[in-house]
């Protein structure tokens, strides 16, 4: 046994086992696992909340826009910059990544725990036996009933309509995870606009790769995808970061605030106090100051009558 299977595959599967052997369903197994991980992974999300709250605030900051605006020409001083005012402030730019660096060995170690779990044959029976933990019983376990509503959780999942089938399970991940990528956005106003812009790529990507994966492998995978996208939207709503606004597609954005003109702040009369004193009585008179433009039209040079 690698050391792969030995830290991820082989617990993965013990645990889907478990679940399975309690609740009786492997899709209902699944299901809690995935919530299961969620948990277990909290803690790192609560730290990328935070770190995403730094960074907004150092991106807020005079001192990082100055940054921006004196560097804006000379990309290598202006990314030495930033990771100067990073390493001041804490705030690392990777910590957005780590949810998504954590949750890659689970995907491809929950696929390889789904067609461990579901052996059917006498060569899979004895792998899967190998792996398992003394304390379950592996007779009270398999064979695993691999049904699950309309879908063979071992094969990638169609739901056969008029004798099409439709791939419920990976268009329904497709629009989770466009639906989880776009509540996140907006949340950082002040960001680097080309951290931004490769956030927004990204953001369109990963739903059609997510989608991809869900449509060519296994339906237990496709449905850890859905319970995941579902549950860490729950998550980020919990911890105040979700932007409900942008999946509110019939509510126009609200128009930017119009720019004050300045001919009126110009134009605008000011007054000033002036204190007179006529017999010891002070009388405070309000006189108003000639404006800018007034000041300026004294000052033209006049011309010479004839």
């Amino acid at each position: 046994m690698n050391i792969w299977e030995l830290i991820v595959v082989q617990p993965m599967t013990n645990i889907l086992l478990l679940i399975t052997m309690l609740v009786k369903n492997f899709g209902v197994a699944i299901i809690l696992f995935t919530i299961l991980i969620k948990l277990v992974t909290m803690p790192f999300t609560i730290k990328q909340v935070k770190s995403r709250r730094k960074m907004a605030e150092l991106q807020s900051s005079p001192e990082y826009k100055k940054v921006m605006a004196k560097y804006k020409d000379d990309r290598e001083k202006l990314a030495m910059e930033q990771q100067r005012l990073y390493k001041e402030s804490g705030v690392s730019p990777f910590s957005s990544c780590l949810p998504l660096l954590l949750q890659m060995p689970i995907i491809f170690g929950l696929y390889q725990s789904i067609m461990r779990a579901m052996a059917s044959t006498p060569v899979e029976l004895l792998k899967l036996e190998r792996i398992i933990y003394p304390f379950l019983d592996i007779n009270k376990i398999v064979p695993i009933q691999n049904r699950f509503l309309w879908m063979d959780l071992g094969q990638p999942e169609r739901l056969m309509v008029f004798g099409i089938g439709i791939p419920v399970l990976a268009i329904l991940v497709v629009i989770t995870t466009f639906l989880q990528s776009k509540a996140m956005e907006g949340q950082d106003a002040n960001a680097d606009p080309s951290a931004a812009a490769a956030t927004g790529s990204m953001n369109k990507i990963m739903p059609l790769f997510m989608g991809y994966m869900a449509y060519q492998f296994s339906a237990g995978l496709a449905l850890y995808f859905v319970v995941s996208n579902l549950t860490t939207m729950l998550q980020y709503a919990a911890l105040g970061e979700m932007n409900w606004k942008s999946l509110m597609f019939w509510v126009k954005p609200d128009p930017p605030a119009e720019p004050v003109s300045k001919a009126k702040i110009i134009d605008e009369p000011e007054y000033e106090e002036i204190e007179k004193r006529d017999d010891g009585i002070v009388v405070i008179e309000h006189k108003a100051k000639s404006s800018a433009r007034s000041t300026a039209r004294k000052m033209r040079p006049k011309k010479m009558k004839k």
